[in-house]
């Protein structure tokens, strides 16, 4: 049988081949790279669908929310309800992976019972919800798990349980306020600068645009452009290079299953944050009407607990803390801390979820035993 013939690499001569057919193998593999990262990118940009990374049954349903109830029912204590943010992505954020989420972290550290709102998507019947409808079933879910709670908020979902809170003191055993803005002209945060030097009539245009709802993506390219070089440059290229490195793709695959899936607000609800709340600081001036009552924070005496990201640019520390000074509970029952990081950090950071919430656990622990 004839043996192949052995090209002798050190003959110029045949340098021309050996550089074409290097040149083809270079050539196929970086195709395959380039369509390995184009395949992944549009995965992981809308291509994913979010979920919640503990079990966990189907409370209740209503039109607004899913009521999520995990751990024992039975179990002593008071039940501590989440209250997820509604601002545009799903409750995942307090339940954001396993070993990673805040939900499992109150139940690894002595929360027998913890319940999530699990916030809709608005549908376009929905546009005309206002925050009046969204308290109501947040008190229907309150009622529903015994008539008391404790309430942790989590950015918007914070001053909706601090409305409930001023709104039905008795329902409230202890408040957590965390990256919840309460004071919004406190600080000096590019969303209240947004906020005064935009006016209505802006907001009003992408509602008429959304057919009466705040769309999710219009928000989504918001906050991409508070940061437009990690977003349209950094993110691509960072895949770009970690493509072939399956822990940092199924770590971006969980990140953006949440992040890239933003949901619709009801345009009145939306607008009405943005004037009553964010234009004129009505729920810190004690001027915001909630279920036919004007509320005063000052009405709030239960335990609270203030938690603040110190490099938060979507809450600063200021519109956190602030509500020491505005509450009624009295300064020996509040308990304020600022820890390192951003603002989702504050809700699936790993470090905060494991220096920090398991603290925030024993507390509640502390002030729920009947």
């Amino acid at each position: 049988m004839t043996q192949p013939t052995k090209i002798p690499s050190a003959v110029p001569a045949f340098w021309p081949m050996q550089l074409a057919t290097q040149l083809m193998s270079e050539g196929a593999e970086l195709v395959a790279r380039n369509l390995k990262f184009v395949a992944e990118d549009l995965k992981l940009h809308g291509g994913l669908k979010p979920v919640l990374a503990t079990p966990n049954r189907v409370r209740m349903e209503l039109r607004s929310m899913t009521l999520r109830d995990y751990g024992k029912p039975g179990a002593a204590g008071v039940p501590t309800l989440v209250d997820a943010p509604h601002a545009g992505h799903t409750a995942t954020i307090a339940d954001f992976a396993p070993g990673q989420s805040l939900v499992q972290t109150l139940l690894d550290h002595g929360i027998g019972h913890v319940a999530l709102t699990d916030w809709k998507s608005a549908t376009p019947d929905m546009k005309d919800l206002d925050i009046d409808n969204y308290l109501a079933d947040l008190l229907v879910a309150v009622d529903d798990l015994g008539g008391r709670v404790n309430l942790v908020g989590l950015c918007q979902g914070g001053w909706l349980s601090a409305m409930l809170a001023a709104r039905f003191p008795e329902k409230v055993n202890a408040l957590v306020l965390a990256g919840t803005p309460v004071d919004t002209d406190a600080g000096d945060g590019p969303i209240k600068r947004m906020a005064h030097a935009t006016p209505l009539s802006f907001y009003e245009d992408l509602v008429q645009a959304g057919g009466g709802l705040m769309r999710g993506r219009f928000m989504l390219q918001g906050w991409k452009g508070m940061h437009p070089d990690e977003h349209y440059f950094k993110e691509h290229l960072d895949l770009y290079e970690h493509i072939d490195d399956p822990a940092y793709v199924a770590k971006r695959e969980v990140f953006e299953r949440w992040y890239e899936n933003p949901i619709d607000l009801p345009g009145r609800w939306y607008l009405q944050a943005i004037e009553h709340l964010f234009k004129n600081n009505d729920l810190a001036h004690g001027r915001f009407v909630g279920l036919g009552r004007t509320l005063s924070l000052r009405s709030i005496t239960c335990p609270a607990y203030l938690l603040a990201g110190a490099a938060d640019d979507i809450t600063t520390p200021e519109q956190v803390l602030a509500a020491h000074g505005l509450l009624g509970t009295p300064p020996e029952k509040i308990v304020e801390q600022t820890v390192p990081g951003g603002h989702i950090g504050l809700f699936m950071g790993a470090r905060t979820l494991r220096e920090h919430w398991p603290k925030i656990a024993r507390w509640l622990v502390a002030h729920s035993r009947h």
